[in-house]
């Protein structure tokens, strides 16, 4: 099975933008605005130098996020904000399997997958009374350091203009947290959903035992998943903190007795 579905706006009541940009008619319901991310400030004196980023309200520097100056005004404020990603539902969601069987052996697997989907890592350290917990900012609110971070992160030491996580810092750097292209993720994966393994023993052999037939069978459920995103599964989106997907193994045997 295949669905590709979207929705967009017809009809938008909002101001008038001398940006177009900015407008949301002709764009889907799920689609995000945000800032293009160029890359993280190598020192304080490039972020000097560069459009005016106060607006986000906390002081920046060195190894913090820079932005693109949408409309060339000289700083970074909403009006340059795009659309970015795709929407934030999948737009293909598809599904597929096939059976075999072969001398008393059979396979059957199922693959399920999305595309065309978009999400972004929270990376603030609020906390959200919908899923009970915090981001993922490192510090702050007694958050936990995650060994991604941990390994690529900007520092006097390792000034990595595309580290993964920009400067550390004691408080929530609301210039590191907009929503922006830093964060955005690709959501598509194909999940190897289902697969089951048997095996019917001759029923020459069976028969001996007053059994009709015996088959012996594996089966595994979410085994493998194949996505661009590597941090946590992708279904767990923004911070990896939902109840996992689990993985599941089992073992059987199926045993029709000869009652004749």
């Amino acid at each position: 099975n295949f669905t590709w579905s979207t929705g967009k706006y017809d009809v938008y009541e909002e101001p008038t933008y001398p940006e177009k940009y900015r407008q949301h008619a002709g764009y889907s319901i799920k689609q995000t605005w945000g800032y293009i991310a160029e890359r993280l400030f190598i020192d304080d004196e490039e972020a000097a130098n560069s459009p005016d980023q106060t607006s986000f309200g906390s002081p920046y520097g060195g190894g913090d996020i820079k932005y693109t100056d949408v409309n060339g005004d000289g700083k970074i404020t909403t009006a340059d904000m795009v659309p970015i990603g795709y929407p934030t539902s999948p737009e293909i969601i598809y599904g597929f399997g096939v059976s075999l069987g072969y001398k008393g052996i059979d396979l059957s697997v199922f693959f399920q997958g999305l595309g065309r989907e978009s999400f972004w890592i929270d990376a603030t350290s609020t906390y959200s009374t919908k899923y009970n917990r915090y981001g993922t900012a490192p510090f702050v609110n007694n958050t936990q350091l995650l060994k991604a971070y941990s390994d690529s992160h900007w520092s006097e030491d390792n000034r990595d203009i595309y580290a993964l996580y920009p400067r550390y810092s004691a408080y929530e750097n609301k210039n590191n947290t907009a929503t922006s292209t830093w964060w955005m993720r690709d959501g598509s994966f194909l999940r190897l959903k289902q697969l089951e393994l048997g095996y019917t023993l001759p029923q020459k052999l069976t028969r001996k035992l007053k059994i009709d037939s015996l088959r012996l069978y594996f089966q595994g459920n979410n085994l493998l998943c194949w996505s661009k995103f590597k941090l946590w599964d992708p279904e767990l989106a923004g911070n990896g903190l939902n109840y996992p997907i689990q993985r599941t193994f089992n073992f059987g045997v199926n045993v029709t007795f000869d009652t004749k």
